[in-house]
């Protein structure tokens, strides 16, 4: 799905990964679910674009629902996949996510059983894991197509991180936030369900005051956001 100049997503509003397509090559952001896989290959098939011309994966942080088909990728190309130092374990499968289930927060039957549903159907229940990570801090810009620049945000994780991509415009802020819990169905800005320090998460979203060339701030759940990047952390706030 085309988005922007550069810039396209795979998934839905349920969960999503994007892609940084430039001349140079592409730069994978997220890796959504196993069976994104498939959509993966239409959407490159769809831009007339080789496998070959993914040069990287680049994690917002290690979950489940964003490492989908990164091994599966890192495997069969020899691409390396990025992820803060601080959650390489995580992406790894050699330390388990807490359960944070105290930043849950309310639920509703349908939005909940449609996660769910979306979430077996496209492999959710079958991860894997990472066998090699290249970690990554605050203030890396990595040689990959759109010279993405990580933007450390714990919170969510420890190793939770934003990817600012200016060629692209775009702000990739993983579970840093939502705009549609997962479980509520509320839309707009708030914070993540299933976040390991809530309080962490919201004070560091004032990071991303100030950035320049930002026309997307793009979560792993939910609507792409059009507004400005510094309403971001007194937007999310105010949601919570």
């Amino acid at each position: 799905m085309l988005l922007g100049d550069h810039l396209h997503r795979i998934g839905n509003d349920i969960v999503a990964a994007y892609l940084v397509v430039t001349d140079e090559g592409i730069t994978i952001i997220d890796a959504g679910l196993a069976g994104h896989w498939k959509d993966l290959q239409r959407e490159l098939a769809a831009l007339g674009r080789p496998l070959s011309d993914v040069r990287g994966i680049v994690l917002t942080h290690g979950d489940t629902d964003h490492i989908g088909f990164a091994e599966r990728l890192r495997r069969e190309t020899g691409i390396p996949v990025y992820v803060h130092a601080d959650d390489a374990a995580r992406a790894r499968g050699t330390e388990k996510a807490k359960a944070a289930l105290a930043s849950a927060g309310r639920f509703r039957l349908k939005p909940t059983a449609g996660f769910l549903a979306y979430t077996v159907r496209k492999g959710g229940w079958r991860t894997t894991y990472l066998a090699d990570v290249v970690p990554v801090q605050d203030g890396d810009v990595l040689d990959l197509p759109g010279s993405p620049r990580i933007i450390g945000l714990p919170g969510h994780s420890p190793g939770s991180v934003a990817v600012h991509v200016p060629a692209a415009r775009a702000l990739f802020v993983g579970d840093a936030l939502t705009t549609r819990h997962v479980l509520s169905g509320k839309t707009g800005l708030q914070p993540s369900p299933f976040t390991d320090d809530p309080a962490r998460a919201l004070e560091v979203l004032d990071r991303l005051t100030g950035l320049a060339d930002v026309d997307w701030v793009l979560p792993g759940h939910g609507t792409p956001w059009n507004g400005p990047v510094d309403a971001v952390a007194d937007g999310v706030r105010a949601g919570a």
